[in-house]
């Protein structure tokens, strides 16, 4: 019977936040897989707990990710770790749970810190629609591109960033999404000098014009205006239907393909015209 990858967050900034639950899961696990073993075993100190470890990270996934699994397949549980917050968002964790569950092998998430929902959640902004973009495409091209596609974004948009970054995509974001746009910028979370900023992008972008990035950044930005419905025509689709009608339709098909060319209701126009009887 194969073992379990657990998927286990770590604190973002604060260890008050490593839960029971997180600290019980990393001690009863047979091994566990981490971003950067020398990270993680400060971690293991302060809950004074020892475990056999194994790296696991973007650059050698191809070859650690099946290493894990096969111990996953012989039985054995794991426990995977990030540096901080929750494995598998916006991280190479998410080839591994690919694999798990591509080959049977159960996954359990255990629920805990996350730079994304913590910055949502604290921003002010809306929340019940939002869509992460985490890290955008290094290569100027693509990033413009994907900026371009996320111009007329009607939900709460959040970012990744890295601080020797963070001056060029806010004066990007800018340009792009306008300067008016408000915007909410989370530095540090949880840390002793957590830092929200609640403006708009093109004074996030005058800040850090001025002053040099550091620590770790999340951003969330306010969604595009909802588009307003352009309102139907009914004037042109009643004349229609008497067009139509004079060209020999019955009113009923007349006011179906009235509706359909104006974007109206087709029962609209039908009770619209036998009104005007």
């Amino acid at each position: 019977m194969s073992g379990t990858l657990y998927l286990v967050p770590t604190p973002i900034g604060n260890l008050g936040d490593i839960s029971q639950r997180m600290a019980d899961t990393l001690e009863q696990v047979d091994f566990i897989a981490a971003e950067d073993t020398r990270v993680t075993v400060k971690l293991l100190n302060h809950l004074g707990i020892k475990k056999p470890m194994t790296a696991y990270h973007r650059h050698n996934l191809d070859t650690a990710g099946p290493a894990v699994l096969n111990r996953l397949l012989a039985g054995e549980s794991c426990a995977l770790v990030t540096d901080a917050g929750t494995p598998a968002i916006s991280d190479p964790g998410e080839d591994l749970v690919a694999l798990c569950a591509g080959a049977g092998v159960q996954v359990c998430a255990i629920p805990g810190p996350c730079a994304l929902s913590t910055a949502l959640s604290v921003a002010g902004l809306p929340t019940a629609r939002f869509t992460f973009e985490g890290f955008l495409p290094q290569n100027k091209k693509n990033r413009r591109a994907r900026l371009e596609a996320l111009r007329e974004e009607e939900r709460t948009m959040v970012f990744y960033e890295a601080p020797h970054k963070l001056s060029a995509t806010l004066e990007e974001l800018a340009q792009v999404l306008g300067a008016d746009r408000r915007a909410v910028l989370c530095r540090e979370l949880t840390k002793l000098h957590e830092e929200i900023l609640r403006t708009t992008l093109g004074e996030l972008a005058a800040e850090y014009r001025q002053r040099e990035p550091r620590g770790e950044f999340v951003l969330v930005v306010e969604g595009a205006p909802p588009q307003e419905e352009e309102q139907a025509d009914l004037d042109g689709a009643l004349a229609r239907v008497e067009a139509l009608r004079a060209q020999g339709l019955s009113l009923k098909q007349a006011s179906a393909q009235a509706a359909a060319e104006f974007g109206c209701r087709r029962r609209e126009l039908y009770d619209l015209t036998v009104g005007k009887r």
